[in-house]
């Protein structure tokens, strides 16, 4: 049945699913299980205490946390509450966590620990600056999740609302009954890659309408276990934890994102997503194992990949896989590729991978080792998905098969438009960056461009404000310069500068463990980034991987010089969003004398 808002599909499916795991966390060297129903419980007892603490219907609590399960039991007990959830990234600035709070009036804030704490207290104490001017911030309330047995614990929430549950129980239930689909949900602020973040209206019919679809596509299924590291402040983690709670998975979360290798390995998950970032770094050290193999060794994975490929090209075509080939890739499993999908857990099913674009040739290696990863589309506009590829109907190199509750269309000027029960209706407390984005029509405007192939299939080709034209006159898309450089062994991120330039150029970030070994097979100890971004050997391996990628570009793209960069970008440091896309804005303004030395 169609569910009309969020709260009432969780406790509709905890009654369904009572007995079994809703979600498993590593507590010490071992796995532990929480049920339906006691998820279900302490739901209802965090909802009970806000509830009694005051919160009222449309009031916004504020969560800054990593993603761990009591994010997504907060969550739920906000919404049952008829309150709205500002989800804030756990790498957020001070200044950014003010930001938020202030744009979306939030009274209450629920933290992780005492450096998320320190951002808060910060905040309250002095305020913040936003364009010169300080803002201040007031919130009634702060509850530490990691606080043991204190007055301003989770724990300590707990015990409040087990105690108040029998007495506020039925206004819980008035205020769910009351929330329909167009009753907003979530306000979620975008990563800000360009200025700062504006926060999207999402409704409780905006994330239905999406979990409703997906469920549509043969995804995902009961039973199913799905891996969790993705920062739930992000949409697309979102709709993971609604879609497994709409389909009934119990869900494996993992302890960070240092941990996911030997996390996924011992949950042995049905279903993992991820976004681009992780499948580069899992591509470039098979990659690293298969180089650091003996010569036999480097042969039969050479010939498994092969064996690999071309029943993959079977797959790709929808056309019989020859018997000599399925024999040929039986033998190519049990001797290779077994042992990679033991330390993925053995029970893969599918792999999904959305907020960037992962490059065709990562796509069609893991294929072709026996692990499918079904690409999409989507925006936080678009709650958050717009396009996906099917298990029984994909094609590399495209972002999938629109949802069957929107539709796109491609602009004159190649940008991808999109409406639907899944789109939201606009940006809060900003009227006019709402109408530039949303048309009369109600078509939200991308900022994507992309083109549809005669079978519907959406290939992405570049971010609209992203495109590079030259002082030539050529336009350049620089996220296909980008993904080649990436799949190079010994480069972690690159950014590609040539708007308004006679040429491009690049600044690359090295990966660390590839260049370690680079360095040890050559006797080197000093392994500082700093230190290998000036030296002359390594300068001269980078340029040799340049000069392979520019082997397969125009030479009005190709990169004319590049400067190694003395450390790698992340979201602490300002210049990634928290999943992992680079803020170009602020690389080309942080290194601006290095850009201009490369155009001297």
């Amino acid at each position: 049945m169609p569910f009309t808002n969020l709260p009432q599909m969780f406790f509709t499916r905890a009654a369904d699913l009572s007995t079994r795991p809703r979600y498993r966390y590593r507590a010490g060297d071992a796995w532990r299980e929480v049920t339906w129903a006691e998820t279900e419980a302490r739901v209802l007892a965090i909802a009970a205490a806000l509830l009694d603490d005051g919160v009222r219907v449309g009031d916004r609590v504020a969560i800054l946390s990593a993603t761990r399960p009591e994010w997504m039991e907060i969550d739920l007990a906000i919404l049952a509450c008829g309150a709205l959830t500002i989800p804030i990234y756990q790498s957020s600035l001070i200044a950014e966590c003010g930001y938020i709070i202030a744009n979306s009036e939030s009274s209450l804030a629920l933290v992780e620990n005492a450096k998320q704490r320190a951002k808060i207290d910060e905040l309250t104490a002095h305020g913040f600056e936003l364009d010169g001017v300080r803002q201040t911030v007031q919130l009634r309330r702060v509850v530490t999740i990691d606080d043991g047995d204190g007055p301003g614990s989770l724990r300590a929430l707990l015990e409040r609302g087990r105690e108040a549950l029998p007495r506020v129980r039925p206004e819980i239930e008035r205020r769910i009954e009351a929330l329909g689909r167009d009753d907003v949900a979530t306000i979620v602020y975008t990563s800000g890659t360009t200025g700062p973040p504006k926060g999207v209206v999402q409704t409780h019919g905006n994330h239905l309408a999406t979990v409703e679809a997906a469920l549509r596509t043969g995804l995902i299924r009961e039973g199913d276990v799905d891996f969790f590291f993705l920062p739930l402040a992000h949409s697309f983690a979102r709709l993971v934890e609604y879609l497994g709670i709409a389909a009934g998975t119990t869900t494996a979360f993992a302890r960070s994102i240092d941990t996911l290798a030997e996390d996924m390995a011992a949950a042995h998950p049905h279903l993992v997503p991820a976004v681009p970032r992780i499948y580069e770094k899992v591509y470039a050290r098979i990659l690293a194992g298969r180089d650091a193999a003996p010569p036999l060794k480097r042969a039969l994975f050479d010939w498994a990949v092969g064996v690999g490929r071309a029943r993959s090209r079977c797959e790709q075509e929808r056309r019989p896989v020859p018997l000599g080939t399925r024999l040929q890739a039986a033998i190519a499993h049990r001797l290779v590729f077994a042992r990679i999908h033991q330390l993925l857990g053995g029970n893969i099913r599918y792999m999904t991978s959305g907020a960037a674009p992962l490059a065709r040739e990562i796509l069609e290696f893991f294929h072709a080792i026996g692990i499918l990863i079904l690409e999409g589309y989507g925006l936080t506009e678009t709650t958050p998905s717009l396009t996906v590829n099917r298990p029984d109907r994909f094609k590399f190199g495209t972002v999938g098969l629109p949802l069957d509750c929107c539709e796109i269309r491609i602009a004159e000027d190649g940008e991808i438009l999109a409406r639907g029960d899944n789109v939201a209706n606009g940006y809060y407390r900003r009227p006019e960056a709402t109408a530039e984005a949303w048309d009369p029509q109600a078509w939200f405007h991308t900022g994507d461009i992309g083109e549809v192939d005669a079978e519907g299939f959406l290939r992405i080709t570049d971010r609209k404000k992203d495109l590079i034209k030259t002082s030539g006159g050529k336009y350049v898309a620089p996220q296909k310069i980008e993904n080649l450089l990436k799949m190079q062994p010994h480069v972690s991120q690159a950014v590609v500068i040539g708007d308004n330039r006679k040429y491009c150029v690049a600044l690359i970030t090295l990966d660390q463990e590839e260049l370690a070994r680079w360095l040890a097979g050559r006797g080197i100890e000093d392994v500082r980034p700093e230190t290998a971004a000036t030296d002359a050997d390594v300068q001269a391996l980078v340029q040799t991987e340049v000069d392979e990628v520019n082997r397969h570009l125009a030479s009005f793209e190709s990169i004319k010089y590049f400067r190694i960069l003395p450390g790698d970008f992340s979201p602490e440091s300002g210049e990634l969003t928290p999943s992992l896309k680079v803020k170009r804005k602020v690389v080309a303004q942080r290194y601006g004398p290095v850009i201009e030395e490369m155009y001297a």
